[in-house]
């Protein structure tokens, strides 16, 4: 969102947060320059289509009092599309990230919504290649993006930068895990691991979410730390010996493409991950990246990463090469000439260039598209 709103307004919609009861209103939160997130208010008590409607007609109003018409709609979920359905748009671009019908506690209305929002998208977006092959023949013009890093802030834990207060004192060697912590964690797999090596500390960092917190494994070894800036991720990975990617093999892992993966090896930490599909085809070439099934694998694995940093002073090299082609600038570059292109499409004999309304900070606009074409009246 950054990106493309260094470039034009970005309005980013969230959930909306039910409370008291005051009349539904919109609150505004300007992130930064052209960056501004809207939040719906809603009473309490509200039914689900009392909710949708007056989620509608608060976005309507404030398109009009703004003076935005047709934007690019860009959806992240399709259960957007049950407020922003009626909105008109120069081009509708569906951001694909992850299978959310296969969540656990996922709505039943999510695959009817994504049929229609795959029906009506320009552009559609996945993030991976499972993603993509998922989609592609469920809408003419899909394209792949798996997962991009930010190269400069994970790097980083590469300086030596001193540990934050609670992982502190917890011993090494020390092998972690950053990441919402839900049903695609492989609990018994963090459990054998424990039990095998009890020597080795296991640091989880992220909320506890759709799960009974009491269902995750203890042990004296087992660190919950709980919800971390993203700012402050660097400060955690610099302390750790390995990465750790404990997922388990199931219908919400099937499409995933883990963005932690460069974002671990940024930090210049090698990992070892169960055999997800994205990361065994993105990644399993290199001798950084471990692939393991059960305890023992885990087990073994770990240590072969840990023998690589110790014997191969040159080992982030081949890392580095990988990290080198897959920044957000590239991809915001790509995605901005996707737009365009659409842009185009839609609008082949108008001398106007419609109101845009996307998510991602921008570098300068990539060849042969002028950022003035993107952005004359541009909105998110």
């Amino acid at each position: 969102m950054t990106r493309f709103a260094q470039s034009m307004p970005v309005y980013f919609v969230e959930e909306p947060h039910f409370s008291g009861t005051a009349p539904p209103s919109l609150a505004r939160y300007d992130i930064q320059q052209n960056l501004i997130v809207l939040v719906p208010h809603l009473p309490s008590g509200m039914t689900d289509a009392e909710a949708t409607s007056a989620q509608r007609e608060l976005l309507a109003d404030f398109m009009l009092k703004n003076e935005i018409s047709r934007p690019v709609l860009w959806f992240y979920t399709p259960a957007a599309l049950e407020f922003a359905d009626r909105l008109p748009a120069s081009v509708t671009v569906y951001d694909c990230m992850d299978e959310l019908s296969a969540f656990e506690g996922a709505s039943p209305e999510l695959r009817r919504l994504e049929a229609q929002l795959l029906m009506r998208a320009d552009i559609v977006f996945t993030g991976g290649m499972s993603l993509y092959e998922a989609k592609h023949k469920q809408n003419p013009n899909v394209h792949a993006f798996p997962s991009a890093v930010d190269v400069e802030h994970f790097a980083k834990a590469r300086c030596g930068i001193p540990d934050p207060a609670d992982q502190r004192d917890i011993p090494h060697p020390r092998f972690g895990f950053f990441g919402v912590i839900d049903e695609r964690l492989d609990r018994d797999l963090v459990a054998g691991l424990a039990r095998q090596r009890p020597e080795w500390q296991l640091i989880l960092v992220g909320p506890v979410v759709k799960i009974d917190p009491e269902s995750l494994p203890r042990a004296p070894n087992i660190h919950y730390l709980g919800r971390k800036a993203y700012d402050d991720l660097p400060l955690y990975i610099a302390g750790w010996d390995a990465a750790l990617m404990p997922f388990a093999l199931n219908a919400a892992t099937r499409f995933i493409s883990p963005t932690k993966t460069p974002e671990y090896l940024a930090a210049g930490k090698p990992v070892v991950s169960t055999p997800i599909v994205d990361v065994v085809r993105g990644w399993g070439h290199l001798d950084a990246v471990r692939i393991a099934a059960t305890p023992d694998e885990f087990v073994r694995e770990t240590e072969n990463a840990l023998r690589l940093v110790a014997s191969d002073p040159e080992w982030l090299d081949p890392v580095d090469r990988e990290l080198a082609n897959i920044s957000w600038d590239q991809t915001w570059t790509r995605m901005s000439a996707l737009i365009a292109a659409s842009l185009e499409r839609n609008a082949p004999e108008r001398n106007e260039r419609p109101e845009i309304a996307v998510r991602q900070k921008a570098p300068p606009a990539p060849p042969g598209i002028s950022h003035h074409d993107i952005q004359r009246n541009a909105r998110v």
